[in-house]
Formats: structure tokens, sequence, C-alpha cells
């Protein structure tokens, strides 16, 4: 017999399997001994005591053998000889897994990615690290796995609206995620095990008789009578297909460029910008845990903060605890930072996005501000690109080059003051230290100046001079969207062209990504 329970653990208990199977046992008013196992189903921290605790629902196998969990397996085919051909542009999460879907169905896919493999990319990000020289097409945010391969394997998404997680963790896991990610409230990979994942996806894709390029970049479309017939890579080489998959990601200006360029419709769409702010773990530990140390068996605290400053939202974004910031730019002279973290969330440093929205308003009030200076109109689709473009360039300025990012220590940036020292940090190009009030647009510092105070109301300790504040986290999410019809998914100007995930404006993370990497191949489905 099988039964499922919650029960309400300390962390050192909830570690223990033969203190679960004790407390499961009192639970059904049983002896331990009928207990053969559990699977843990969910799995969170209540942290809202001075007590943390652990809280597990299990199903408990009483009275009958255990049987270890059923991981859900992909039925993939042989499509080496597949009458027809996707061509999928991006090797991210939803590339990947509109790839797989693919096979799933019958049909081989062609996978074009403008970068690396991920063991490749790694000397590119290396060199970007120490030197400050940038690859375009390799980088944190291109090459294999997308951004989301050094993007910590963050996979919050718990809403089934677009698709089914489970599956996707499922697959997650039959690739080498740790089954932990199946029962995780805020289940994640970590950056140093995403490499092979990816790398065994694409090696599956490969067996399976799909094509899987590296360095094809594409730069050119093949379109006939509005219908999409295939691609033009930078090296010259065309690849035709029954329909393309647009899955490159929020950062391919490229893209939407070229997109533009040929007439091909597009739409500036809001976004959000700021900064990226590190604390100490051990701060984050005491003010989440209330305690001066963090217990051993509790991971490194996280946090989620949402306030709203003269009607303008403002929020933290992808926190990354025991992290690293990452330079996370494209091109030269621009800079972007991100955060990662590894499995084990063990760095000395907590860090965090903390961003306020960017609105169709504010673009068209920073080009009157220019006065004709800035050539784009309020209504070209791209308008919002320049704009963040224009903050990321700024900040390269301030930085003094080699993507050395500007900085300030908290409370000296609410107060416009330029720090005189700055902590010690995870961000491995360099700091400078720069009044970030004259890198960021007006309405997002003062934004971010009035959130700080109320942050610190909400979490004693967090406003500080400890933290320290490295502009710019600027690549949210897209800030343009490729419109798709709401039934079929496709283009509504050119058949067969399926905008897909974050760079189209329809996804916001991995798992995310991924649901929608399959969504579009579901609908193709039903018209081939």
């Amino acid at each position: 017999m099988q039964q499922q329970c919650t029960l309400k653990l300390l962390p050192a208990e909830a570690a223990s399997p033969e203190k679960v199977q004790q407390y499961a046992a009192s639970h059904f008013g049983i002896p331990v001994s009928a207990i053969s196992g559990f699977h843990i189903l969910k799995q969170s921290i209540d942290a809202r005591s001075r007590q943390p605790w652990i809280l597990l629902t299990i199903r408990v196998f009483m009275h009958e053998p255990f049987h270890e969990r059923t991981i859900q397996q992909l039925v993939l085919r042989d499509v080496s000889k597949a009458p027809q051909k996707v061509i999928v542009v991006g090797a991210g999460p939803a590339g990947l897994f509109a790839a797989l879907k693919l096979i799933e169905e019958g049909i081989q896919p062609i996978v074009l990615e403008r970068g690396k493999d991920v063991r490749a990319r790694r000397r590119d990000l290396a060199l970007l690290n120490k030197e400050g020289v940038i690859n375009p097409d390799s980088n944190y945010c291109f090459g294999e796995g997308g951004a989301g391969t050094y993007s910590d394997g963050k996979l919050y998404t718990r809403s089934n609206k677009r698709g089914d997680v489970n599956r996707i963790l499922n697959i997650l896991v039959q690739f080498g995620a740790d089954e932990k990610i199946l029962y995780d409230a805020h289940p994640h990979v970590g950056t140093n095990k995403l490499p092979q994942i990816i790398t065994a996806i694409r090696e599956k894709i490969i067996d399976c008789g799909g094509l899987f390029l590296f360095e094809k970049k594409v730069t050119d479309l093949i379109i006939k009578d509005n219908i999409i017939k295939g691609v033009v890579t930078a090296s010259g080489d065309s690849f035709d297909g029954d329909a393309v998959i647009l899955a490159t990601g929020h950062s391919a200006r490229d893209i939407f460029a070229l997109l533009h360029r040929k007439k091909i419709l597009i739409e500036a769409k809001p976004f959000a910008l700021g900064v990226r702010i590190e604390h100490p773990q051990s701060l984050i530990d005491s003010i989440q845990y209330h305690c001066p140390t963090r217990d051993a068996f509790l991971p490194p605290a996280s946090y989620s903060l949402v306030q709203q400053v003269n009607e303008r939202g403002v929020f933290s974004f992808c926190m990354c605890p025991g992290g690293i910031i990452a330079p996370a730019s494209t091109d030269a002279g621009e800079l972007v930072v991100n955060g990662w973290s590894p499995s084990k969330r063990n760095n000395p440093y907590a860090n965090s996005g903390m961003v306020a929205s960017v609105e169709m308003p504010d673009i068209a009030a920073w080009i009157k501000k220019a006065g004709g200076k800035i050539p784009v109109s309020v209504q070209d689709p791209l308008s919002a690109m320049y704009f963040q473009q224009s903050v990321e360039q700024k900040a390269f300025q301030y930085g003094g080059g080699k993507f050395v990012a500007p900085a300030q220590r908290m409370a000296d940036f609410t107060q416009q003051k330029v720090s005189t020292t700055l902590p010690d940090c995870s961000y491995l190009p360099g700091l400078q230290s720069a009044p970030l009030n004259e890198v960021l647009p007006d309405f997002i510092y003062t934004s971010l100046q009035g959130a700080f105070r109320e942050f610190g109301k909400k979490m004693k300790g967090y406003f500080t001079n400890d933290a320290i504040v490295v502009g710019t986290e600027s690549r949210t999410s897209s800030p343009v969207r490729i419109p798709r019809h709401p039934e079929n998914l496709q283009h509504p100007q050119i058949a067969r062209l399926y905008p897909c995930a974050e760079g189209a404006g329809y996804a916001g993370g991995i798992v995310s990504a991924a649901m929608d990497g399959e969504r579009v191949v579901a609908e193709f489905v039903k018209i081939r």
C-alpha cells in the first residue's frame, strides 16, 4: 500500500532517511518496520519563524516492496531519413527541446547554432573574464545551451499553462540532472552540471539522425510567396526545411535587425533594466534564517523582493545564492552583467538582479529628450532595443574598458556618492567606482534608490554599505516581440515561421522556453 503525508521536520531530521521513516510511521500509526521506503514528492523551507523547518510531502510504501522512482523516458525515433525537416535556429533550451520533440514526432531537426559547443565556449569565456576580449558569437549568451548554460540552471517555473512542467523536468533528469529537481520547491541544476546535460541532449539528437551544426550564424531567410523555405548562414551555406523555428534568445539583435530589414513584422516591447547587487552570503543567511550562522543542513538562503516606487515596479531577478557575477555582454563597447551559481551554491557571495520596469512611454521620452540626436522614432520596432543598447554602452564607458564594471556601495548608491573603496566582489573582470546615477536613466535610478531603502525595512540588514551595486543588468527579457498567431503560433505574415521562447517575447527562463519549444513543434505537427 502507498499513501502520502506531509511532515514538518528540523533540517537535520529531513536530511536523515531513517528519521523521515520514523516520523512517517508515527503519522500513520504503524511500526517503522512496516515501511519499506519513500519518495519525496515536494520539499520546501518554512523560515518564517526563528526556527526554520523543512516541509516534506512524501509517498510512503507500507507493507509492500519499495520501488525506485520512475523517470519518464522519451521515445525517440531514427529520423535520419525522415521525409520532413525543420530548421531550428538556436541551441538554447527552446531549440534543444524543440529538436527532441521533432524527433519524437518522426521529423528531422536541423539545429543551427551561431556559437560553439560548451567545451570550446569555455575558452572564450575565460578570455572574456581574464583579458576583456569578447567573441560576439561565443560568450555567456551565445553558444550551445544558450544563456541558460551559464545562468545557474534555475527551474522555478511551476505554471502548466504553456506545457507540462513535470515532463520538462523528467527529460532533464533523463539526461543527467539530479532527481531533486523533481520535488524541490525552487529547483536548480547548477552551472557546473548544465554543460554535461546539454552535451548529452546534443549527442542524443545526433544519434537519432538529427543534424547539429555549430558556428552557423543565420544571416538571411529564404522566403517565397510569404512562406519560409529555409535560411542562409554567414558562411554562405543554405538550408532548406518544411518550417523554421526561431529560437535565437533575447540577445540576438542581428536577427531582430534582419527581420526589420526584410519588412517582417516585429514590435518593440517593455522589458526591465537595472543593476546586479551582491551581499556576503553569510549576511543573507543570517537575515533569512534569523540566526548568526546557517544550519549545516540548510541550503544557502535566497530572497525574492518586489516594491512599487512612484508607480513603477522594482523587483529582484535571477537571484543566485552562493553565486558569481559574470560579464554577459555580446558586443565590444557594451557592458552587461548577469549571475550564476554552481550546484552546491558554495561561493561566499549572494547576488541578484535588481531591476525596474521600462515601458514604452519611457522610450518615447528618451527619444524626445535626445532632440533628434538618436536616429530612431517612437514607432520604430527596434526603439526599445536601441534604448537598452545605449545604457549598456554608457556602462562600458564608465567602467573604463575591458568589461570592468562601474560599481558603488549600496548606501553610497542611494546618496549619489562615489564610493572611495569597494568591497570584495565575485566579478572577475574587475570593478571601477563610478556614479551609477549617471549611467542609469533617471527613472531607473530613482526607482532603485527608493526600493533599496524599502527592501532594508523588509529584510533587516539588507540595506548596507557592505553590499555592492554593479551596472548593468539589462538582458532580463527581449526588448522586441516577434508576433505569432495565437492559434497556430506561426508568424502572422510569414507562414511556417515559428517565433519561439525568450527571443520572440514568449518565455522567461529555461523551463518556460523548453515548453514553448515543444509547443511550436506540436502546432507544426498539426499542419504537416
